[in-house]
């Protein structure tokens, strides 16, 4: 289980990787506004399903399970996971683990099985999202763990 927590894209820097889940092509890269971002390695026309919820790609944790994670996995999944509306944690096993967020997104999640884009997105554009569409602990303004 350990491999899961040397995400793919730190191997070598900035290295570009091809996402393997997401619903359309994306590779990792630096980002101007935080460490790595997710890319779009195509042009995508507004209203695109981007990702989806999937089962044995994306992880739904209890926060029991996610304390059971010794040190130092459990502090480096707090980075990657994100709580949803009913208490679970969810950890996304594909690219989408390294959106950013923006005050002003080019996707959108406020449907919580999927994300879609907002506007015509470029290639070699950034995806980004507002964590307070999904993410509980981002819109109390708190910390994932405490």
């Amino acid at each position: 289980m350990a491999s899961l927590f040397r995400p793919r894209a730190l191997r070598g820097v900035g290295q570009k990787l091809e996402s393997e889940m997401l619903r359309v092509s994306t590779y990792i890269a630096p980002s101007r506004i935080s460490g790595v971002g997710v890319f779009s390695a195509q042009r995508l026309q507004e209203g695109t399903r981007i990702w989806e919820f999937t089962e044995g790609v994306d992880w739904l944790l209890t926060p029991a399970e996610l304390d059971a994670f010794p040190e130092p996995y459990r502090s480096r999944l707090g980075h990657y996971v994100y709580l949803d509306d009913a208490g679970t944690y969810v950890l996304c096993g594909d690219n989408a683990k390294f959106m950013n967020h923006a005050e002003a997104p080019n996707c959108s999640d406020s449907d919580p099985r999927f994300t879609i884009t907002l506007r015509t997105i470029e290639i070699g554009e950034e995806l980004t999202c507002d964590y307070r569409e999904f993410d509980r602990a981002a819109r109390s303004g708190g910390a994932l763990f405490g």
